[in-house]
């Protein structure tokens, strides 16, 4: 299959699930990520407001905040397109709907959060491989992002792909601007493709 078809296969498998799996699936996930070494310590966290029968994220940014990290949410930068700014997100953060229909907090420049101040990056996908390799929605945002982590200039950036077991497949096929993950968290356990 080539891209576009395998992301139709995997989101169709995506949407399958019923909303009590993702719901579990979300909280299995959260275990996981809770046992990482990196939050023992309050960090600064990038996540996302998931969309579209992606891992659910709600109960778990909620989870990492009570916990005392500092999460930051996605919005789409105002100057660069087809980039992203990372914004401190609380309680009292107002939100707005994005030209995508994804919720974002009301952009404020001192909110931003640079992503050399963020130590864990959590990343939606529709697949991954068993190299770490991601297939996303199409858009490049989150390429984009990473390109400097992945040319070594953020070397404090800890990115993690959120995924449900069934959006893992043996091989994708990946361009030279994608950026594989070194890690990816599902259900049934954290995939580590650093070693």
């Amino acid at each position: 299959m080539n891209r576009q078809q395998l992301r139709k296969s995997l989101l169709a498998q995506r949407q399958a699930l019923s909303p009590q799996q993702r719901e579990d699936a979300a909280l299995q996930v959260l275990t996981h990520l809770q046992q990482l070494p990196e939050l023992e310590h309050a960090c600064n966290i990038g996540s996302y407001h998931s969309v579209r029968a992606e891992l659910p994220t709600a109960q778990l940014n909620k989870a990492l905040q009570a916990q005392g990290h500092q999460l930051a949410l996605p919005v789409l930068h105002p100057v660069r397109p087809n980039h992203l700014l990372f914004l401190r997100v609380s309680e009292t953060t107002v939100w707005r709907p994005n030209i995508y229909g994804i919720p974002e907090p009301v952009l404020a420049c001192t909110d931003i959060l640079p992503l050399a101040q963020l130590q864990i990056l959590l990343v939606p996908l529709v697949g991954f491989d068993l190299e770490g390799n991601r297939l996303g929605m199409g858009g490049g945002f989150y390429d984009r992002t990473l390109a400097a982590w992945h040319a070594g200039r953020l070397p404090h950036l800890q990115p993690i792909g959120l995924a449900f077991d069934c959006q893992q497949v043996e091989v994708l096929p990946h361009a030279a601007w994608d950026v594989p993950l070194p890690r990816v968290i599902t259900p049934a356990k954290l995939w580590d493709f650093r070693n």
